[in-house]
């Protein structure tokens, strides 16, 4: 029984930072119009950042995920403003700078913090017991600040200014734009607020197992079998994509292995997407 709550808790951890990835590209997507293959690169780079931040430089580890957060959403300005914001709408021309981008930001990472693995130190160290369930305290942390995150972000879109600039450019550029609306700022806002969630995800990913250059890669991936699977612009389809693909990485190992997980998440994708294409929260 403790094996099979600890499977859970770690599943229920890991479809957490597929969510906080997911609602990143999705929030780029629906504004933009673009695919940001470099997502799962910022993902990296805020763990290293929190890594940094932490152990180099010795501010709290708390702190140092929120300054990773900043950091990361400056860079997105700056890829929003200076690479992505000609090609807003254009999927090869994305496609082509956020490859490109991809192997540029894993060079520069393999050069300037080397290819040895790093690890941030934990949020609360210790052990959480829960009806005799032990439970290790950074990942019940981790499922914590995640659950925050995606409360908070539903808030802001719901309740504040941009949150509705937001949606209104999401369902219609054209009508925005005639509304007064910056489409330019919102684009920026979403880029910044995509890369700063990834920079979380990244972080928090670096305190339970490592921070390296290739990280990211399994990171995209999963990213976007969540938002396919949820539906493509919809947080709430990310949320339960997420979950769903979480629960199996942290269940199906327990009999198998961790590639049939992979198999049985990818099969699962496709039978729903056969039966509802637009995902299982997405309009058609």
């Amino acid at each position: 029984m403790e094996t099979i709550s600890q499977a859970i808790v770690n599943g229920l951890m890991m479809g957490w930072i597929y969510v906080l990835v997911a609602l990143g590209l999705t929030l780029v997507f629906s504004i933009m119009r673009i695919v940001q293959f470099a997502h799962g690169e910022v993902y990296m780079l805020g763990g290293y950042c929190t890594y940094f931040f932490s152990v180099i430089f010795g501010v709290n580890v708390y702190l140092a995920l929120l300054l990773a957060a900043l950091v990361m959403g400056l860079l997105g300005v700056i890829l929003e403003r200076f690479l992505f914001r000609r090609f807003r709408g254009q999927v090869e021309g994305s496609m082509v700078v956020a490859i490109g981008l991809i192997l540029l930001l894993q060079t520069a990472a393999s050069v300037g913090f080397g290819t040895q693995d790093r690890w941030v130190p934990p949020f609360i160290p210790g052990v959480l017991v829960v009806w005799g369930v032990r439970i290790p305290w950074e990942r019940a942390i981790n499922v914590i600040i995640c659950i925050t995150l995606v409360v908070i972000l539903f808030l802001f879109i719901r309740g504040t200014k941009m949150g509705q600039s937001l949606v209104a450019v999401s369902q219609d550029v054209d009508a925005a734009t005639l509304q007064g609306i910056d489409v330019n700022r919102v684009s920026m806002a979403s880029m910044a607020i995509g890369c700063a969630l990834a920079a979380v995800a990244g972080g928090l990913v670096g305190a339970v197992f490592m921070v390296q250059p290739v990280m990211g890669g399994y990171a995209m991936q999963e990213g976007i079998a969540v938002i396919i699977l949820g539906g493509l612009g919809s947080i709430w389809g990310a949320v339960i994509g997420g979950l769903i693909l979480g629960l199996i990485d942290g269940m199906v190992p327990l009999v198998a292995s961790t590639t049939v997980a992979s198999i049985i998440g990818f099969v699962l994708i496709i039978i729903i997407l056969i039966i509802k294409p637009q995902g299982l929260m997405g309009q058609k």
